[in-house]
């Protein structure tokens, strides 16, 4: 991982270190939006698999608006004073690129930045509006592993084996539980199963059923009463079912597959607010809820003691959404093989308005209206 990523300063003089952040990853996904640059890339996985990958998150409109945002800034170098570290992150996807950059000494080859500052396309709003939240802004991520294994046997003899098929399906019902009952409902949080796997034959019992989990919740201490519930219930219910203790199910939760909860500065938030609505216009900065999705991007403010504000950028046709909320097609969500985010005015929103947060936070007098 150390060899895929770079960073770069931009002008290291007297004043604030802002970290300017864009993903770079695609996904293994099957581009069909049938746009003339529409993604025809095949890659071969670890498995050694060949499957087609397309930026389904946005990610190659992040890095145009990074690269724009680069050059403005150079171009207007002697109009500002600090230093800005551009960087580009591969792995998020996965969860695990912002804490790899860290591992690999990120903040020890460059100065601890002052801000980190990112921005993510949105599948559902305007091209030309930005949009934001003050506070918790995306969830955090674990991904957890739960094993039920069992004893194994005949179809037709289930008295004789201890089915793991059927303890998964009681354990995946109990999990729904832990956020009905075990958290209050004023704190959010989200426990799916996203994949199960057990058995070979229609008459045969297997030894064990695999599932996979999906965890989310913006507090730590929910975050660690979720995953505390889902060890509780995974072995109560196997006790319940007469398991050998050497049986009960193992719960692992993937410590790769792990992002905080991205959390915007107050503070800084209000700040770069007021910025965008000068630049962009009152009507083109939007108040947004909170989500549920999840982001690496938050690992860059180590726990809160580096301010960090990330913003969704507009990137959907106007008529488009428009004709949506009145019954129309539904728009291509993230992730989809048809999700075709609009070229402009998204990067021109894009870039004029990253650059002017940053610009704000090494020189506030300075103006960037029409400037790109």
């Amino acid at each position: 991982m150390e060899g895929t990523w770079r960073s770069r300063f931009i002008r290291e003089r007297p004043g604030p270190t802002v970290l300017v952040r864009t993903d770079l990853d695609a996904l293994p996904i099957e581009e069909k939006t049938e746009l003339p640059y529409a993604s025809t890339v095949s890659v071969k996985t670890a498995d050694g698999a060949q499957v087609s990958v397309m930026h389904a998150c946005g990610h190659d409109l992040h890095a145009t608006c990074f690269l724009g945002t680069a050059r403005l800034l150079t171009d207007l170098r002697e109009s500002w004073s600090g230093s800005v570290l551009m960087v580009g992150q591969p792995a998020e996807e996965t969860a695990d690129g912002a804490n790899a950059m860290l591992r690999a000494g990120l903040y020890e080859r460059f100065p601890l930045p002052d801000y980190a500052l990112a921005l993510h396309s949105h599948a559902e709003l305007e091209a030309g509006k930005v949009g934001f939240t003050s506070g918790y802004f995306l969830a955090s991520l674990n991904s957890v592993d739960v094993t039920v294994r069992g004893i194994g046997g005949h179809g037709s003899t289930p008295e004789q084996t201890r089915d793991p098929i059927l303890l998964a399906a009681q354990i995946i019902l109990a999990l729904q539980t832990i956020v009905s009952r075990e958290i209050s409902p004023l704190d959010a949080a989200v426990v799916s199963v996203g994949s199960i796997h057990g058995g070979t034959k229609y008459n045969i019992i297997p030894d064990e059923v695999n599932l996979q989990l999906t965890v989310r919740s913006y507090k730590e201490d929910v975050r660690e009463r979720l995953l505390a519930s889902i060890e509780r219930i995974s072995r109560g219910i196997a006790l319940a079912a007469g398991v050998p203790d050497e049986l009960t199910p193992v719960v692992k939760v993937n410590a790769a597959e792990f992002a905080p909860a991205t959390y915007n500065d107050p503070c800084l938030s209000s700040r770069l607010g007021a910025v965008f609505r000068e630049t962009l216009g009152e009507a083109n900065v939007v108040d947004l809820p909170p989500r549920m999705g999840s982001e690496d991007f938050g690992r860059f403010g180590l726990e809160r003691k580096i301010p960090t504000f990330m913003f969704f950028l507009g990137a959907v046709d106007p008529g488009r959404v428009l004709a949506s909320k009145q019954g129309g097609l539904a728009l291509p969500p993230l992730h989809s093989s048809y999700y075709a985010p609009l070229a402009e005015p998204t990067i021109r929103t894009g870039v004029k308005a990253m650059t002017s947060a940053v610009l704000d936070l090494v020189k506030k007098s300075l103006q960037v209206r029409g400037s790109t």
